[in-house]
């Protein structure tokens, strides 16, 4: 098998639709969009949830209740395989990942997840610890430090 030799299975390419092309189509003169009228200009048509004028439903609807999202927190992350860069026993802190290009945006803290196997004794410091990587880090000898 070579790449020029590749085809697509039958039927599942089909042709565009052009639109336009002569009346023996079904699809010329105005091309499938009616006459006149705003949807049969270009660039015409309305945004989403406009309703002709009308209030629409979702300024007609009472707003109630309290969301969280604006209070949530967000959390650099980092897994277990990414900490094998450091030398056995340092100890690793988010400012210290961030002078080594490892995480570009701090947000709210440093949360370390279990993924990948970390192979170093090390002192870690963050925010939050999965339970896995908090195993793993003290199964090694390791320390994992909440701050």
């Amino acid at each position: 098998m070579k790449l020029h030799t590749l085809k697509p299975n039958e039927g599942s390419v089909k042709n565009a639709k052009r639109v336009g092309r002569g009346q023996g189509t079904g699809w010329g003169k105005t091309s499938g969009r009616g006459e006149k009228g705003q949807n049969a200009r270009s660039g015409g048509g309305v945004r989403v949830g406009f309703e002709g004028g009308q209030t629409p439903l979702f300024r007609r609807l009472p707003k109630r209740g309290f969301s969280n999202a604006m209070f949530k927190k967000e959390y650099a992350i980092i897994n277990l395989d990414d900490l094998n860069k450091f030398e056995d026993g340092s100890e690793v802190t988010l400012e210290i990942l961030r002078d080594m290009g490892i995480i570009k945006n701090a947000k709210d803290g440093l949360k370390v997840l279990g993924q990948g196997t970390l192979e170093k004794k090390l002192v870690v410091k963050a925010n939050k610890f999965s339970a896995t990587a908090k195993e793993q880090i003290e199964k090694l000898g390791g320390k994992a430090e909440v701050i």
